[in-house]
C-alpha cells in the first residue's frame, strides 16, 4: 500500500458522536468532503437532519441517529440500529461532551453527574458498544475527544478538567485491553476551537487575548486541525499507534 493510500479514508463508515453542531459538525463535513460514510449521533434530531441534508446535497454520505449518551439502553439501541445500516464499523469519533463553568465551591452533586456521566461514562459505554460490533469485524479504530483541560488547571472547570484527565487514562487502559481485537484507541486534546459556539467569547478582544498570551503559535484552533488529527487516527498510517494522546494546543502545554 502506498503511503497516498495509506491516509486515504474514502469509503470508511465513520460514526461522530455530538456532530450536530460546533466540532462535532464541522469535523463531519470535512471527512464527508474526504469521502468517508458518515453515521452522526446526537440528541437534537432536527439539527442532525438539517446537517445530513447538507452533506447529501454537496455529493456525501451522512445518515442521523438520535440518542441521549448519558443513557446506557439508548446507546446500545443506537449502535445497533447503526450496525444493522452499515455491517461494518470502521471508525468511532467520540466527540459528545459539555462544559460548564463552576467554582468548585459550588458544584453540586447534580452538577458532577451530570457533566460526568457525558464527558467520561457516556464515552466509555459508547465505545464499548461500537468495540463490541468492531471485534466482530476485524478491528477498527476509536478517537475520544479530550483537551489540553486533561493536564492542566483552569479556572473554574475542576469537573471539565477532571472529566478529561479521567479520559487519557480510559484510552490508555481500553488501548492495552482491546488491542489483541485488533482495536486502536487513541485520544486529541485541542486547545480553544473557534466554531460558531465559542465564536461569542473568542470575538471579545480582552478574551481572546487573555488565551492566545498562553499559546506560542499565536492563535487558537480551527475546525480544520481537529478535523487533520481526526482524518489522521482514522486512517491505515495511524496503524501501528494505540494509546496515544494528542494535543493540538499551539504549545499551550510545554511551557
Amino acid at each position: 500500500m502506498s503511503l497516498n493510500e495509506k491516509f486515504d479514508i474514502r469509503g470508511k463508515n465513520i460514526i461522530i458522536t455530538g456532530s450536530s453542531k460546533g466540532i462535532g459538525a464541522g469535523v463531519a463535513e470535512i471527512m464527508a468532503d474526504m469521502g468517508a460514510n458518515l453515521f452522526l449521533v446526537a440528541r437534537s434530531g432536527d439539527l442532525l437532519d438539517n446537517l445530513c441534508e447538507k452533506i447529501r446535497s454537496s455529493g456525501g454520505n451522512a445518515r442521523s441517529y438520535t440518542a441521549d449518551l448519558r443513557n446506557v439502553p439508548d446507546i446500545r439501541r443506537c449502535i445497533e440500529k447503526i450496525s444493522d445500516d452499515t455491517g461494518k464499523i470502521d471508525v468511532l469519533f467520540n466527540n459528545a461532551g459539555m462544559g460548564n463553568p463552576i467554582q468548585a465551591f459550588d458544584i453540586s452533586e447534580e452538577d458532577w453527574d451530570e457533566m460526568m456521566d457525558l464527558n467520561l461514562k457516556g464515552m466509555f459505554f459508547f465505545s464499548q458498544a461500537v468495540a463490541k460490533k468492531m471485534a466482530g469485524t476485524g478491528g477498527g479504530k476509536i478517537i475520544n475527544m479530550s483537551s489540553q483541560a486533561s493536564i492542566v488547571a483552569i479556572d473554574g472547570e475542576t469537573i471539565y478538567c477532571s472529566s478529561k484527565a479521567a479520559i487519557n487514562q480510559m484510552t490508555k487502559n481500553l488501548a492495552f485491553e482491546w488491542a489483541a481485537k485488533k482495536i486502536t484507541v487513541n485520544a486529541i486534546g485541542p486547545t480553544f476551537v473557534y466554531t460558531p459556539g465559542t465564536a461569542a467569547r473568542l470575538n471579545d478582544t480582552v478574551f481572546y487575548n487573555g488565551v492566545v498570551k498562553n499559546i506560542p503559535l499565536g492563535r487558537v484552533a480551527n475546525i480544520e486541525d481537529i478535523a487533520g488529527a481526526v482524518a489522521f487516527f482514522s486512517s491505515s498510517a495511524s496503524d501501528m499507534i494505540t494509546g496515544t494522546f494528542l494535543l493540538i494546543d499551539g504549545g499551550w502545554t510545554i511551557s
